[in-house]
């Protein structure tokens, strides 16, 4: 495996990403991982390696960079608070164009053969939502994303509210004891995107919360979080085909 900090110019601005791929020059498939709410932290770099792992391009995108481009907060009430400020500067056309810049990117790298999917975590799972209204992906993966059925924290509608426009097929996954997401917004999820007449899967774990895939979270959460990673694969697979 290789890895590497690259920048992404959006703008004007410097985006700092993160790169993980396979060895060897052979194109692949390339997942944009789309962080946390905490930045771009060890966990993102350890889910990128992931994706990498399965033999897939990753790269993780830092799409704080415009306000907070060293952001990297700890898993804490105050790191959280912290997270809220930082995505209350982001907006869906920001979030459009970082995902828009990256997709331009990995399809300029000889190493990747131009079909790309989004994985997000948290409210990374909002962007990778709204962003699938992008040309230029195959499919799109939130994770427990709070802002798809809720406002985002700049006060922009929730994500449902651009459901028509979706433009990929959805693996979306929730836990049925997440704090943040209710069995409420799932449903709202569902019926908005049934609604549309899009393609969509929306996987609900009963005994886990928010973040079950983290890493922190993982040791309590082990049939899951192996389930959603076979999962996530086989979509990866089928959609990248």
């Amino acid at each position: 495996m290789q890895t590497q900090e690259t920048t992404i110019v959006v703008d004007g601005n410097p985006m700092p990403c993160f790169l993980a791929r396979p060895d060897g020059n052979e194109p692949r498939a390339a997942v944009i991982v789309l962080q946390e709410i905490f930045g771009v932290n060890a966990e993102v770099r350890r889910i990128a390696e992931l994706v990498a792992g399965a033999g897939y391009v990753a790269l993780a995108i830092n799409y704080y960079h415009r306000t907070h481009p060293a952001l990297n907060e700890p898993y804490t009430q105050e790191g959280l608070q912290a997270g809220f400020a930082a995505a209350g500067q982001v907006s869906r056309a920001t979030l459009r164009a970082d995902v828009s810049a990256a997709i331009a990117y990995l399809n300029g790298l000889p190493y990747v053969n131009g079909k790309i999917v989004t994985m997000g975590f948290c409210f990374g799972g909002s962007v990778a939502f709204v962003t699938a209204t992008l040309p230029g992906l195959c499919g799109a993966i939130p994770f427990y994303g709070g802002s798809i059925a809720n406002g985002f924290p700049n006060g922009e509608p929730p994500g449902i509210a651009d459901a028509a426009a979706v433009r990929v097929p959805l693996l979306l996954f929730f836990g049925a004891k997440d704090d943040y997401i209710t069995p409420e917004h799932v449903k709202a999820i569902d019926d908005a995107l049934k609604a549309a007449g899009k393609t969509y899967e929306i996987v609900t774990y009963p005994h886990v919360g928010h973040a079950f895939f983290r890493e922190s979270s993982a040791a309590l959460n082990q049939s899951e979080v192996a389930d959603a990673w076979k999962r996530v694969q086989a979509f990866l697979a089928e959609h990248t085909a």
